[in-house]
């Protein structure tokens, strides 16, 4: 395949086209460079046609968050139908109906909000789950400090640190740390 270097005015056509290659041409985020770190491979494939593109960013969305919740599960070790699992942050249940769907065991989410709580316990009644997966208002934000503290020290700092930890600790930003524990 030539090169086309020097050739994107042949290439880029569309506005939409030009502004997509500009913001990938001047984009430096350490996030999206250092993934790579993994194992050398770099993914920014955003493309598409305009038309269908919202469609495919919530479909690559919800893939992406369904992809952590199985890693997470993954790594949650030998989980059997006694045991009971801890959704902390577990917002409208998702990752918390996938647990009992792996498992079959017994999950309680906790989200600060009442709204995601109806939401959720809601969702296992239609699911069935009522009994097995409830979900319950708590709030976890101090727990969350700790992490921020640690990132802010990290090679992998972005900036956004001192902002979360100010506002967790004004009380005026609630972010939950979605974590899965056995009990």
């Amino acid at each position: 395949m030539a090169s086309t270097i020097g050739h994107t005015a042949k290439v880029l056509r569309t506005s939409y086209q030009k502004s997509v290659a500009a913001y990938w041409d001047s984009e430096q985020a350490p996030v999206n460079l250092r993934l790579c770190e993994v194992d050398g491979l770099y993914h920014h494939h955003y493309g598409g046609p305009e038309s269908t593109r919202d469609r495919r960013v919530i479909e690559e969305l919800h893939r992406l968050e369904t992809a952590q919740a199985e890693v997470l599960l993954d790594h949650l070790g030998s989980i059997t139908a006694q045991d009971q699992l801890l959704d902390a942050g577990s917002g409208r249940g998702g990752t918390s109906f996938m647990a009992h769907q792996r498992f079959g065991c017994a999950v309680d989410g906790v989200t600060i909000s009442e709204h995601q709580v109806g939401f959720a316990n809601s969702q296992a009644g239609e699911r069935g789950v009522a009994g097995q997966v409830p979900v319950h208002v708590v709030d976890l934000t101090a727990q969350t400090i700790p992490y921020w503290e640690l990132r802010a020290q990290s090679s992998v700092a972005t900036g956004i640190e001192d902002p979360f930890l100010t506002a967790y600790k004004e009380g005026s930003f609630h972010y939950l740390l979605i974590a899965a524990d056995r009990t």
